[in-house]
């Protein structure tokens, strides 16, 4: 195979490049503001150059560019902050808080790749904005880009997380931008909620017809790859302890892995499985989760469990009302073993585990992202709020490193697609990758 080059901006911890490795590319550099992702990136990817710093600044984009030219795709998640001067018809790259995303578009524009993908929230797809993003990335018809919205949990990823993503080739190098269709059970797959004389309780629900009863029975199938549960994802993790301060265990003291998924998750990742510590978990929260069914929130508590404080202990702020107050959606989510997660935030209390009345580890939540086992999350050395770094301390960063992820699963399928497109055109005589 071609050997094909990537450099990552706004990389994060690395998911994009880690989907874009396991799909055969080489990463040759990643960058990001944030020091604690970086000192991730540079555990995991060695054999590439890792650059912390703000894009802005002349000493780190020269850097970048440096890099950015000898590769052959570039993909990121630039940030776009601003999304309201589509209604006065202003441009959303000329808006002075997009200029990260402005930074990215002019290292495209200097570097001139065969190819390059972007990802963002699909909350940026509003009316104007998509139009005026691909038209940005386009630069002027130098490349031919398609949008289009992903769902992960359509490509083998045990979570629903959508994703915009735009895709674009150089025009005039006969290539196309490929379209991805995964399995559809995202759309296809629900977990409703059921009440009558009984507690409430979640059941999955598959639409009858001929492509979601497939994408059922892939659910139910714990061998089978294209669509994986909460419990296909976890379910060999459910006993660590809870308030464990050891972040790694060896796999001896787990349960033997029960999935496919599970089996591929650990391969490479030797004998001991790091980023295992669970959060401790107060007395209330405990009554309240044991109050949830699997796949239930909040509003499944009964009267009892709505008493601000249950046990006598006080945690947490008092609103004066005698009440709870974390009355809201996702407040005490807890998964359901049968079918994928909600869309993971950045905090450690954003979920809870199906089986057991506690919060979820970062390697479960790495699980659910699908990183690899072998991928580790680390935090700089350093202590303090150096330059670049959010607050909140090592075991948030480690939370929010994976919530912010691209799922690796989700970015080796379009990865993989891309793939073709650039090997055939590798492939044609005197061809050269950096030609034009």
């Amino acid at each position: 195979m071609t050997t094909l080059k990537v450099v990552d901006l706004f990389a994060g911890a690395g998911g994009l490049s880690e989907g874009f490795r396991q799909a055969g590319y080489t990463i040759i550099a990643g960058s990001d503001n944030d020091p604690d992702a970086t000192a991730t990136y540079a555990t995991n990817f060695p054999e590439a150059q890792v650059i912390t710093g703000d894009i802005r600044a002349p000493h780190v984009k020269a850097r970048i560019l440096e890099l950015a030219k000898q590769a052959d795709v570039l993909v990121g998640g630039p940030p776009c902050q601003a999304f309201s001067q589509v209604r006065n018809h202003s441009r959303m790259i000329d808006d002075p808080r997009n200029s990260l995303y402005r930074e990215f578009v002019d290292v495209l524009k200097q570097s001139l790749p065969l190819a390059f993908v972007v990802e963002n929230v699909t909350g940026m797809d509003q009316m104007g904005v998509r139009e005026q993003i691909t038209a940005d990335l386009s630069l002027e018809g130098e490349y031919v880009v398609h949008p289009q919205v992903l769902d992960a949990a359509d490509f083998g990823v045990p979570q629903t997380r959508k994703r915009l993503l735009f895709i674009g080739v150089r025009t005039r190098k006969g290539m196309a931008p490929p379209v991805l269709e995964g399995s559809g059970a995202a759309s296809s797959i629900s977990l409703t909620r059921f009440t009558g004389n009984r507690k409430p309780r979640y059941q999955v629900v598959v639409q009858q017809h001929i492509r979601s009863l497939r994408s059922g029975q892939a659910l139910a199938n714990d061998d089978d790859l294209s669509v994986v549960t909460a419990a296909d994802a976890i379910g060999d993790l459910a006993q660590l302890p809870v308030g464990n301060r050891i972040d790694a265990l060896p796999y001896s003291e787990l349960a033997p892995a029960r999935s496919a998924y599970q089996r591929a998750m650990r391969e490479g990742a030797g004998a001991l499985l790091a980023n295992v510590q669970v959060p401790r978990i107060n007395a209330d929260t405990e009554l309240r989760l044991n109050g949830i069914p699997p796949g239930g929130n909040f509003r499944d508590l009964d009267a009892q469990l709505l008493e601000r404080y249950l046990t006598g202990q006080k945690w947490g702020q008092d609103n004066g009302s005698g009440k709870l107050s974390r009355k809201h959606f996702y407040a005490y989510r807890r998964l359901h073993p049968d079918i994928w997660a909600w869309t993971l935030n950045t905090k450690g209390d954003s979920v809870y585990h199906y089986c057991v009345a506690r919060a979820l580890s970062v390697r479960e939540f790495a699980r659910l992202q699908s990183f690899p086992d072998r991928f580790v999350f680390l935090t700089d050395p350093r202590r303090g709020m150096i330059e670049g770094r959010h607050n909140g301390g090592p075991a948030h960063s480690r939370y929010r490193q994976v919530g912010n992820a691209v799922p690796p699963l989700l970015a080796r399928s379009v990865a993989a697609h891309l793939r073709i497109q650039l090997d055939n055109y590798l492939r044609k005589p005197s061809r050269h990758k950096k030609a034009g």
